[in-house]
Formats: C-alpha cells, structure tokens, sequence
C-alpha cells in the first residue's frame, strides 16, 4: 500500500459566507493530493504526458463528514491499495489539524494513449516504481 499526506491550506474563495468550504473544492484537494504524492512517488504527471500517456477520471466520489473552514491546514492522504492494471483508483481521507475525519472520497482514473484517448495498460515504469510499496 502506498500512502501520502499532503498539507492544503483553505482559502478564503474556497468557502462560503460562513467560512465552511464548498463541497466542490473537496474534489480539488483530492486532484491536488494525488498530483503531488504522484510526484513524490517519482511519477509525475507531465513526464507520464510527455510519454503519450493521459489519465482521465471516470469515476469521483466523496463522503462529507465535518466542515472544513477558512484558514483550516487539512491534511489529505492519498491512498493506493493495489497496483493498477488499465485503472487506478485512489482513496483519499482529509483531517484537519486536530486529527478530526472530515471527508472520505475515491477517484478512479484510466490510462489513455494521449492522441487517441484508447485505453492502454499502466506502463511498465510506473508499475516498476510502484512495486516496492506493494513488497513486489
């Protein structure tokens, strides 16, 4: 299993008149989380790109448990739990600095040929660097 925290500060234009964030920014924490523990994990996004590769989403969810409020540090973990075959999926969980649960949420995404947007199978060099984690 691979995981990765990513800390996000909550700006004001994320939020509401109340403070609280608006549900849709939760989907961008999730993008943002997974781009960087992507990079972290040596996989970043424009070298995938630059090899002809996209990787669209076709599935999003999200669980609101508690409100996250302007000024919030949350705290959004990226979870991988298996290798990705033509699909990978991410779980993510986002605390805020007290260690309070206050969204659950997946996306899954499918590796495309960049030109033809075809499905392809998750290139080897991304499976290789991922291995490890999954003790292969």
């Amino acid at each position: 299993m691979l995981k990765i925290e990513t800390d996000i500060e909550v700006r004001y234009y994320e939020t509401d008149q109340m403070g609280v964030v608006h549900h849709s920014n939760y989907i961008r924490y999730f993008e943002t989380a997974r781009t960087l523990s992507m990079k972290k994990a040596g996989i970043p996004y424009d070298e995938m790109e630059k090899q002809g590769i996209v990787m669209p989403i076709i599935s999003v969810s999200c669980a609101y448990k508690r409100p996250a409020l302007f000024g919030d540090i949350i705290r959004v973990s990226t979870i991988l739990e298996k290798l990705p075959a033509v699909k990978i999926e991410f779980k993510y969980e986002v605390h805020n600095a007290q260690g309070v649960l206050l969204a659950t949420g997946s996306t899954i995404l499918a590796f495309a040929n960049k030109d033809t947007l075809r499905p392809i199978r998750a290139p080897q060099y991304l499976l290789d660097i991922l291995g490890p984690y999954f003790n292969l």
